[in-house]
């Protein structure tokens, strides 16, 4: 079901789908559904939480790598840059469940999703800073750039297609985008030292 819904979000460029739809496309009866999942709005939680939740997982793991500050992050924004393209939904549907549902469906987001990001990127930027690599960075000015940038990728395209005739968000775009949001971050925090581990 959860596959569907993916799906059914990408053909559609839209999160506005029903139950019925889901059920359709995924072979299952909407009394399934909601027996799973509860209502729609549960669905898309459920949906989110594993879509994110690759990404996430990586976090821990990319903080232990013995590996600089500044290789960290790069992999970092490449990372969450992905994620987006890979579920190019995932911008709206963030917002959706933050904002036009319940509170509890905003709490599930905030714990499950930004505040293990606002967390990584703490200890990231702490670490970055204490090697001599950073300058120091609001962790929450932080997530709020790069988070925002990977929202309006997308949300930006739809509309400046419209406006100019721009293409859609292709393999190249990503890694065009990768190496923008690269160049962009870390000419705004590195020190130095952050330039030289970015060059070697």
């Amino acid at each position: 079901m959860l596959v569907a819904a993916s799906e059914l979000m990408i053909e559609r460029s839209s999160i506005e789908i029903s139950l019925s739809d889901i059920a359709q496309k995924s072979g299952a009866n909407a009394a399934l559904v909601k027996y799973h999942f509860g209502n729609k709005d549960g669905l898309l939680l459920a949906l989110l939480e594993r879509d994110a939740g690759t990404e996430l997982s990586n976090l821990e793991y990319l903080l232990a790598q013995p590996i600089t500050p500044t290789a960290k992050l790069k992999l970092h924004i490449g990372g969450i840059i992905r994620a987006y393209y890979r579920f190019p939904y995932m911008n709206r549907l963030i917002h959706y469940l933050l904002h036009e549902t319940n509170a509890g469906s905003a709490d599930e987001v905030s714990k499950f999703f930004v505040a293990p990001l606002l967390d990584f990127h703490r200890r990231l930027l702490a670490e970055g800073v204490s090697r001599g690599e950073f300058r120091a960075t609001d962790p929450v000015l932080f997530y709020t750039s790069l988070i925002g940038a990977c929202d309006h990728l997308f949300f930006g395209r739809h509309a400046m297609s419209r406006a100019t005739g721009v293409g859609p968000v292709t393999d190249d775009v990503c890694r065009q985008y990768i190496r923008h949001m690269e160049t962009l971050i870390c000419g705004g925090i590195l020190t130095q030292a952050g330039e030289a581990a970015a060059a070697g």
